[in-house]
């Protein structure tokens, strides 16, 4: 692992960008790996919710791990998504890419099957006990149907390979309850860009976040501030980007973001895989408008 300092401000969870058949377009990843090393964000969520892992295939969830960490040449560092409704999978892809360059998985809670707070530690601790990977915990109850609690979060601190969590409820009551029983070590990233400064200012280390997808730059500069305290400064940039936070939900996620970045000529295609549909024509002038209000430049 070549990444050693605590992971603190802005990770990006990065979309996966698609030509118009729906392959993986290997030209749009590589720019979208630069552009986040240019604007310094800390680090690059592949393959996660963003990345749309639900629809890819086994090959293609490793290929885009392997051509992330070659884009990345140690200039990042790299967390992969692990998005499966069981254990024994979990395990099975942890150990794929334990190797591969990853300093960490982003470990979604299994959905579907809604295990109790106890079904969720034991998921979470055999996973620890069979791979040598950090894991940072993934809380979405929207997206799940199961809410891990802070009090089996903090029982699974205790484990030396859970280093941290993605806290996506919404719910800042989280921040301070988590961090109550959790050592310094342990890192809180908010999974909300609605909220992200408020959880970072309840002291929390940073967010993952969607709208870094578009607005990288503002979004490491906002975290910064945050982080040495500078709150005032941080809402005034982060008022910019508060449209953006709430405008790229307006259709289910990655469809608004991924047109944004092809809006901005990020990337080449704004293709999205079935079931989720691309951003329809009626909703494509309101992301144009928070764009145009976070100063972000649009292609001509």
């Amino acid at each position: 692992m070549f990444f050693k300092k605590k992971l603190t401000g802005s990770i990006v969870a990065l979309i996966t960008p698609m030509d118009l058949k729906g392959n993986i377009d290997k030209i749009s990843l590589k720019k979208l790996v630069n552009f986040h090393i240019k604007s310094k964000t800390t680090a690059i969520v592949v393959v996660g919710t963003t990345g749309e892992s639900a629809t890819l295939r086994h090959d293609e969830y490793i290929d885009i791990i392997k051509m992330t960490i070659d884009f990345a040449d140690e200039r990042i560092p790299i967390i992969a998504g692990i998005s499966v409704s069981s254990t024994s999978k979990a395990i099975f892809l942890s150990r794929k890419i334990e190797n591969s360059g990853v300093i960490a998985s982003l470990s979604l809670t299994p959905f579907y099957n809604k295990p109790s707070q106890d079904g969720l530690y034991q998921h979470f601790k055999i996973i620890s006990e069979n791979t040598s990977l950090s894991q940072i915990l993934y809380n979405v109850p929207s997206r799940t149907g199961c809410d891990l609690l802070p009090e089996t979060v903090a029982s699974l601190s205790k484990i030396d390979n859970i280093i941290g969590i993605k806290e996506a409820t919404g719910d800042l009551s989280r921040v301070y309850q988590i961090k109550e029983m959790v050592n310094d070590n342990f890192v809180l990233f908010s999974g909300d860009d609605l909220t992200a400064l408020s959880f970072m200012q309840l002291g929390g280390d940073g967010v993952i976040s969607v709208t870094s997808n578009i607005a990288a730059a503002q979004m490491v500069k906002m975290c910064n501030l945050a982080l040495i305290g500078k709150f005032d400064d941080a809402y005034l940039l982060n008022k910019k980007l508060m449209s953006l936070h709430m405008k790229l939900f307006i259709e289910p996620n990655p469809a608004p973001i991924k047109w944004a970045c092809y809006r901005t000529g990020l990337i080449l295609s704004d293709f999205v895989r079935l079931p989720i549909m691309q951003l329809m024509e009626s909703n494509k002038k309101i992301i144009e408008e928070s764009l145009n209000i976070a100063g972000i430049f649009l292609k001509k």
